[in-house]
């Protein structure tokens, strides 16, 4: 990008046009994904586009529905159990959760779909559709990449050493606005400190904060978890993380509504926002409320290959390996040892995953509030799905029964597998309840 900073350009809050097209990439990528016409309301859905868990494998829904029957019976089985699926795509998650739970929860079961397109048509009827989630809940509120969709303003330090906004154009183009400044200030200084290094980028995650704190605190006992890729504050890649899609492969993202724009997401940041406030019993206050209206666009990505289309699929079937050249660029940041800093991102266009098989992420020991950042890996581990292969002797006795287990294997080592999905962060917190994945490593 050029270094000029320009006097016309927005405020670092990218609420505001300059009257010639540049606007922050916040203001930008909210237009690009969720406008009229925008990339998240086409009529294919993400699906059409590329996978997630929860398209990898109905494995992934089964585990959400056993952690929602442990929020039941932490809750004593209420008469009416919520499972809310924020960011809800074409309702895939919370129609496998449904479809999985025994008959005697399900009978209690509400289901709740937030997302900001359309209801697609044959869904459940149990189902209802929201574009916000429910006031109160009880029960679990589960946003499977849902985070990474609320777009985040970019700052980037320039010459003198002083972090700007970064302005970008329809055709993607960049330019630097003004020095970052308020509350956009606050969160790089406590979050992503930027050294005075000309070139080092942030994506400044104050809005995605903001959007999980009003999520997570319309549950009035349960639990809330947000799945994404992720970093943590001793780990931020120093190039920050946007970048675009377009029909399964990686791109530079262009704000024109013809590619999905993503960044990794600040789950440390997410989890002190949504946390208790001790002194009120409460969640933190949410300034002017537009945490509510954030985008509740639709889940993306998964953070071992790029996003691709139903023929070509992001990742093989069976085996969590990424073509070099299809490598997602920066999505796989969260799997190092307890308490060890994540491994710096490698250039882009290849994969950014550490080879570490540790199960809980840095800084989870010493955040003070009640939640908890695992790896996916962890978590599903901890609700029972290993990807363990099938005895050999169940060959010789039941060959079918044995091809079963063998291709479900394949599909949890997937979803569990180091280097791809397994490396997923989870942000696990309990409202009123002990944590239900307490017995995670």
């Amino acid at each position: 990008m050029t270094d000029e900073t320009a006097g016309e350009a927005e405020p670092a809050s990218g609420s505001r046009r300059d009257g010639r097209g540049w606007h922050g990439w916040r203001t930008a990528a909210e237009a690009a994904l969720y406008g009229p016409g925008g990339f998240y309301r086409r009529p294919e859905g993400p699906a059409g586009h590329f996978r997630t868990s929860v398209h990898a494998s109905p494995l992934f829904a089964r585990a959400v529905a056993r952690l929602l029957c442990r929020v039941d019976e932490a809750l004593g089985r209420p008469g009416a159990l919520d499972f809310v699926d924020m960011g809800a795509g074409r309702g895939e998650l919370v129609t496998g959760v449904l479809a999985a739970l025994p008959a005697d929860v399900a009978a209690r079961a509400r289901g709740y779909a937030v997302e900001r397109a359309d209801r697609p048509a044959g869904l459940d009827p149990r189902i209802t559709w929201l574009p916000e989630p429910p006031a109160a809940i009880t029960g679990l509120l589960f946003a499977n990449e849902w985070l990474d969709n609320v777009p985040v303003d970019v700052a980037e330090v320039d010459p003198a050493g002083v972090p700007r906004l970064v302005l970008v154009a329809e055709d993607g183009s960049e330019r630097l606005g003004e020095p970052v400044t308020g509350a956009e200030a606050d969160w790089l200084a406590r979050w992503w400190p930027l050294p005075a290094e000309e070139g080092l980028r942030a994506e400044i995650g104050l809005p995605r904060d903001l959007a999980w704190a009003s999520a997570a605190g319309r549950v009035v006992r349960g639990l809330a978890v947000a799945v994404d890729y992720a970093h943590t504050r001793d780990t931020r890649p120093p190039f920050g993380t946007l970048t675009g899609f377009r029909e399964g492969r990686e791109t530079t993202p262009v704000p024109d509504g013809s590619c999905d724009i993503t960044a990794h997401v600040a789950l440390d940041a997410c989890a002190a926002a949504g946390a208790p406030d001790p002194l009120r019993g409460t969640r933190p206050a949410e300034g002017d409320g537009s945490a509510g209206r954030e985008p509740e666009g639709t889940p993306r990505t998964s953070p071992d290959a790029p996003h691709a289309t139903p023929d070509s699929p992001r990742m093989p079937s069976s085996e969590a390996c990424v073509p070099p050249e299809q490598a997602l660029a920066s999505r796989n940041t969260t799997s190092a040892p307890p308490d060890t800093p994540i491994a710096p991102p490698t250039p882009k266009n290849t994969a950014r995953t550490p080879h570490g098989t540790a199960q809980e992420l840095p800084g989870a020991a010493r955040m003070s509030s009640p939640a908890r950042l695992l790896t996916q890996r962890a978590a599903l581990r901890a609700l029972d799905l290993t990807g363990a292969r099938p005895p050999l002797t169940l060959a010789s006795t039941d060959p079918a029964a044995y091809v079963r287990a063998l291709a479900s294997a394949g599909e949890a080592g997937e979803l569990t597998a180091p280097g791809g999905l397994g490396d997923f962060g989870w942000l696990v917190q309990p409202v009123g309840v002990p944590d239900p994945l307490e017995t995670a490593p």
